[in-house]
């Protein structure tokens, strides 16, 4: 079991003809993602080492039946983007760009919320997700990771990188991986990713990354406390960043005394969630608690 993807998962690219979408397209592929097709209007009958291209993302989802689609186009490009693999009935949009101002991002959040319920959206500015041993889809260098039973959901790509990486060296398996982005109007939220987690029983505990700004951490804290029985272990970035400075990310920004890292942690921890100090503290944690289950 997983969330969200597994191996039956058909995906198109949106942007597959560029630098960026042809390099991800192909390395998703050699991990054994099924990456059926391709978008770029003006390049419509060509192919990509053997992935047709299409011209628009209805053609491609007809022709291949692929139901996930990922952007990997310019900025301006991708609320367009998003609509059209709305409109096209894609169930599944994960959205890899960065640098999309936030108003556009509330634009197409709710348009997609409204109008076209069936589709999520993953991001954007995010690295993507991965079923570990069945679909890869983004930039996560899922190679390091082994299959297992914890999941794993972070708004820092790197984060997620390294917490794959470290659980793979103790020989801790992950289920599903997902990097939900650290923007200020993300598609798919930690709640989102926890509730499908608490759902699925091949999950038996959950790693979140947080960091500062917004109140995500602890709307998922009072999740956590309220809904789930599952063991969660938790990082939050940020401790030492100072207020009124974004951090990376455009979500990741102290205001006004709220989303401090240690108010996060906080919550989290009242929530009975174990909080790691840094990402490998939360990995020795998470270690500890599987021996557990």
């Amino acid at each position: 079991m997983s969330i969200f993807v597994d191996k039956e998962s058909k995906v198109i690219v949106q942007g597959i003809t560029g630098g960026q979408g042809r390099f991800y397209a192909l390395r998703n592929r050699d991990y054994g993602t099924q990456v059926v097709g391709g978008v770029n209007p003006r390049k419509a009958g060509e192919d990509v080492e053997g992935i047709p291209v299409f011209g628009s993302v209805k053609e491609a989802r007809e022709a291949t039946g692929a139901t996930v689609s990922m952007i990997l186009v310019p900025a301006g490009g991708a609320p367009p983007a998003i609509l059209e693999a709305a409109e096209a009935g894609m169930e599944l949009i994960i959205c890899l760009t960065e640098g999309i101002p936030a108003h556009d991002e509330a634009y197409f959040y709710n348009k997609v919320t409204r109008d076209y319920p069936m589709s999520r959206i993953l991001g954007p500015n995010c690295p993507g997700l991965v079923t570990v041993g069945e679909c890869n889809i983004g930039f996560i260098p899922a190679e390091v990771a082994v299959p297992g039973s914890v999941g794993i959901v972070s708004r820092s790509g790197t984060l997620t990188y390294q917490a794959l990486a470290e659980l793979g060296e103790k020989g801790i398996g992950v289920s599903t991986c997902v990097g939900i982005g650290g923007d200020p109007v993300p598609g798919t939220s930690f709640i989102d990713c926890l509730e499908a987690f608490q759902a699925d029983p091949a999950t038996k505990a959950v790693i979140m990354f947080g960091e500062i700004g917004g109140t995500a951490e602890e709307e998922a804290a009072e999740f956590i406390a309220t809904k789930m029985d599952k063991p969660v272990a938790a990082y939050v970035a940020g401790v030492t960043a100072p207020p009124g400075k974004k951090m990376g990310h455009a979500g990741a920004i102290v205001s006004g005394g709220k989303g401090t890292a240690q108010g996060k942690m906080d919550a989290l921890r009242e929530a009975g969630v174990q909080i790691g100090l840094n990402p490998t503290e939360v990995g020795d944690l998470m270690a500890d608690i599987v021996t557990k289950l």
